[in-house]
């Protein structure tokens, strides 16, 4: 244990001096030792960490601000996702969590975004919480002893996650804050335990950074095949992201994040932060495990605390429980984190409306239409004040961490889709037969049928007939999933009612895609669904 008391942590130029004491790049042992020992979680049986977040069960986009100054100021897509926030008061914020770190015990951890040795980021995130440093460690990417040694950051993340900030005095919505400073390369959160946020700022930072150095960032998980063949998978939370990219026959490059550069495919990240709810071996064999792991960090799954016994179908403290471990849990992964250009690209939704087809082919000006669109679809019972599907559009498929316009990272997308011949995928994961509370949920080893026989080139020569509404390209057969699954209309007891929902779903796909028709080209715009 490298205990230090009353000294510097090495963030001085962050504007951040020295702290009561401080635990420097502990081992992943030593910070669960540490968790336990200051009762900030449970072992459960295998060893994984239990931790309660409290209040907040997730992220707080709303509270998440930039700092107006002028190296960064013309870049960002300033509106309700990227909001200012004042360099003067940023300041003053900062000063006084400087001086609340004063007196506290601090978690240091030094790591990697990015595998890629010409793009990644050095950033040490320092935290108040042994659990979340835990967090860090799986997540991000370790040093080798010779880098930690010389290990210069770049970036800084400090996590006072017991600090509240007063919105009075300290210009912030509410006591909770994710506040990011390009000038001062340095991003401050407080008011949550939520370790989501740190993770999700060094995203945001990636974001901001490689679009500068013309390298495209992704919010998707990305695997190869046995012959180096890559995939990369776009969707939102629930849409089947992790699990379908946790593939037996496929090695996993990484879950989340990624970077394509001229080299090709990289993972940001040295873990996975995986949603656990109802979580089974059966259709998640390669997640599953990971729930028994010794260090595993489980957030919000509820145990018995007599016999430390999961219960991970329990969602009594959130739909959103996680778990976060290190890649090297998994038993297919590519070490290096790194990949070629893809083959294939997937974009997940869960169509809750059940109109949209179950696998289609897109060309380049759709797949570019369906990126800047980002749709899913929410359902009664996954949150608070939702009784009915309510379609949910986010744009590049992570509109909360895009920091340059959307038009920036579709165009990088367009350009490497073109360039490098890669074929593209619309797959719904969500309901067919009728909308939610009628029709059914695709079956999961339908969609891994259907998504197996498009990356193994079984589709290349199948016949495919065009949607009338959404204009993609529906399969006739796939092999393995019957045929009259492939095409939704045909689910449908009442073809009219699969009509009217389809352009129901086809009309909200224009609202939403107003505020892209001035930036986008004629042949993406005229890739929008039939409205009439």
């Amino acid at each position: 244990m490298a205990l230090i008391t009353g000294t510097s942590i090495g963030l001085e130029s962050f504007g951040i001096g020295p702290v009561a004491g401080a635990d420097i790049n502990l081992s992943p042992a030593a910070l669960y030792e540490e968790s336990i020992r200051r009762g900030e979680g449970m072992a459960a049986i295998a060893g994984p960490l239990v931790v309660q977040t409290g209040k907040h069960t997730g992220r707080s986009p709303q509270d998440k601000f930039f700092v107006k100054e002028p190296g960064s100021e013309s870049h960002i897509d300033w509106g309700k996702t990227n909001k200012p926030f004042d360099a003067g008061a940023f300041e003053a914020l900062l000063g006084r969590v400087d001086a609340y770190l004063r007196d506290q015990h601090v978690f240091v951890v030094d790591a990697f975004a990015g595998a890629d040795p010409d793009y990644r980021l050095p950033v040490r995130v320092a935290t108040t919480q042994a659990w979340q440093a835990l967090f860090a460690r799986h997540l991000f990417i370790d040093p080798t002893p010779d880098e930690l040694r010389r290990f210069k950051p770049e970036f800084a993340v400090i996590d006072v996650s017991e600090f509240l900030a007063s919105p009075e005095r300290d210009e912030t919505r509410s006591e909770t804050f994710i506040i990011v400073d390009f000038s001062r390369r340095l991003v401050l959160i407080g008011g949550t335990t939520y370790a989501g946020e740190i993770k999700k700022s060094v995203f945001t930072l990636m974001n901001y950074l490689l679009p500068l150095r013309g390298v495209m960032p992704m919010h998707c998980s990305a695997n190869a095949g046995a012959g180096g063949d890559v995939a990369i998978f776009f969707g939102l939370s629930g849409t089947g992201k992790t699990t379908l990219s946790a593939d037996p026959v496929r090695a996993l490059i990484g879950d989340d994040e990624h970077g394509w550069s001229d080299r090709g495919v990289f993972n940001f990240e040295g873990g996975c932060y995986a949603k656990v709810i109802n979580l089974s071996p059966e259709l998640e064999p390669q997640i599953y495990p990971t729930t028994r792991t010794f260090a595993t960090v489980l957030e919000n799954v509820v145990i018995d605390p007599v016999t430390r016994e999961l219960d991970l179908a329990d969602a009594s403290l959130t739909e959103n429980t996680r778990a976060a471990y290190p890649l090297s849990s998994l038993r297919n992964i590519v070490p290096s984190g790194m990949g070629g250009h893809p083959k294939h690209i997937v974009m997940l939704t869960c169509d809750a409306f059940g109109v949209l087809p179950p696998i289609a082919r897109m060309t380049i000006p759709q797949a570019m239409y369906h990126f800047l669109s980002g749709y899913t679809a929410r359902v009664a019972g996954t949150e608070k004040g939702v009784t009915e599907p309510q379609a949910t559009f986010s744009h590049c498929f992570g509109a909360p961490f895009m920091v340059h316009h959307p038009m920036v990272y579709a165009k990088l997308l367009g350009e490497r889709i073109a360039k490098h011949e890669v074929d593209c995928w619309l797959v719904n994961t969500g309901w067919s037969g009728g909308p939610y509370g009628i029709g059914k949920r695709m079956k999961l080893p339908y969609t891994r049928a259907m998504i197996d026989a498009a990356l193994a080139g079984k589709l290349t020569d199948v016949e495919f007939s065009a949607d009338p509404i959404f204009k993609v390209a529906i399969p006739r057969h796939v092999p393995g999933v019957p045929d009259e699954v492939l095409d939704p209309r045909s689910t449908w007891s009442d073809p009219a009612a699969y009509d009217a929902k389809a352009r129901e779903l086809a009309r909200l796909f224009a609202d939403n895609f107003k505020k892209f028709e001035s930036a986008a080209t004629p042949d993406v715009l005229a890739a929008a669904p039939k409205t009439d």
